[in-house]
């Protein structure tokens, strides 16, 4: 693929996002143009985008990483360095289909696969000792594509106190940010989060937390109940099933609902044990393995629309909610989402709408961190996060 490049001055990155799925590792090549003077002035172009998914046997030792009773420091150490090798070869890859060398990439932003992610306070000796840990290392990925890598972005917020997340605001700030128009950006990947672009605001006015599932609970029971599935592609399960208001009502109850600003969440509270617990209620209750599927993706929608109703619509009316990551191929769960907000007047769209791309969005944004970071500059939103301060985020590995 070749592009011709106008003639201003421009940065070519790659982001790499691996995510609670871990369905694969999404790379992307963008482009970024500085407005002369303006920090956060930025006009970034999707050059080429790649998702490589994992091999069934990768994803499955990942998975055994989750259980922290399995997760011995061999099996993570290994895995760190393993993933370093496939993130550096997707690298290349997408590299390779933009048509750019690997000389002309300033850096490679690497989020890394999040293995454990425990974000709330956790004082000890009168230290906070609140972490996260995603794995994928940064050194081997410039050493093999010979590339700056940026990696390890989230430990530089929980350092200033922050919870480490969500992060891709600061970059949906900079990309969607419209005088007139209200958006929510909600990304539905094995979590989901929302970012709120209040219509003409400032950097300090935008906020973001995880509404709770995205596609995590959904994809653990397809692939308990219906093997050798591993998510609802297209949402035909759901949609030949019919919501279970015992189960749904269950489901509601988790205080993380609740819980106040700034939140973010993961597979410690929503991941295989949660789902267990829904498997043994169904054997008990003979529900129909339809009937939980089409439930956990009401829940899914519900939580997003109750996460507005809750959070956001007492303070900003939105127009539009904007849905990317891999649940916006979930036709089920976008008509779910449309029937919810449609008493709001909010108007559900995917990127694709928009004309971009639901995939790559959270690989750009890694990337458009990276930008940030060899510049120096902070790449945090303290509002959202929790921080206490702006924060360079990003390790940097050179090669």
């Amino acid at each position: 693929m070749n592009h011709s490049y106008p003639s201003r001055n421009v940065t070519y990155l790659v982001g790499l996002m691996s995510g609670t799925s871990v369905d694969g590792i999404d790379a992307a090549v963008i482009q970024i143009a500085q407005r002369p003077g303006q920090e956060h002035g930025i006009e970034v172009e999707l050059l080429a985008f790649e998702n490589t998914p994992y091999p069934v046997h990768v994803r499955n030792s990942i998975f055994q990483l989750f259980d922290v009773t399995k997760a011995t420091v061999d099996k993570v150490g290994a895995m760190n360095m393993w993933l370093g090798e496939l993130y550096a070869r997707a690298a290349l890859s997408v590299i390779d289909q933009s048509g750019l060398e690997p000389s002309q990439i300033a850096a490679i932003g690497s989020h890394g696969q999040t293995i454990y992610h425990a974000p709330e306070k956790n004082m000890m000796d009168g230290y906070n000792l609140h972490c996260t840990i995603q794995i994928g290392e940064g050194a081997v990925i410039a050493n093999r594509t010979g590339i700056p890598c940026v990696s390890d972005f989230r430990v530089a917020d929980m350092a200033a106190s922050g919870q480490g997340a969500p992060l891709v605001p600061f970059t949906e700030y900079l990309l969607f940010a419209h005088p007139e128009t209200t958006s929510l950006l909600q990304n539905i990947g094995g979590i989901g989060n929302v970012t709120v672009l209040p219509a003409n605001a400032s950097p300090k006015e935008v906020y973001a937390f995880d509404t709770g599932p995205g596609n995590m609970i959904m994809d653990a029971l397809v692939s308990r109940l219906f093997p050798p599935m591993t998510m609802d592609a297209g949402g035909s399960i759901a949609a030949s099933g019919q919501v279970i208001d015992a189960l749904l009502e269950w489901m509601q109850q988790d205080e993380y609902y609740t819980l106040p600003l700034p939140k973010s969440t993961g597979r410690e509270r929503f991941g295989q044990q949660y789902a267990d617990q829904i498997v043994e209620m169904m054997k008990a209750r003979n529900w129909k393995a339809e009937d939980v599927i089409a439930t956990a993706t009401r829940l899914t929608a519900w939580s997003i629309a109750d996460s507005y109703e809750r959070y956001i619509a007492p303070q900003h009316q939105a127009h539009q909610l904007l849905i990317g990551g891999g649940g916006s191929y979930n036709p089920t769960l976008l008509q779910n989402l449309r029937q919810l907000f449609a008493p709001y007047g909010v108007q559900v769209l995917t990127q694709e709408d928009l004309g971009g791309n639901s995939d790559a969005k959270e690989a750009v944004a890694f990337a458009v961190l990276a930008y940030y970071t060899m510049k120096r500059l902070p790449n945090n939103i303290p509002q959202v996060t929790g921080a206490s301060q702006p924060a360079v985020m990003g390790k940097i590995s050179w090669p």
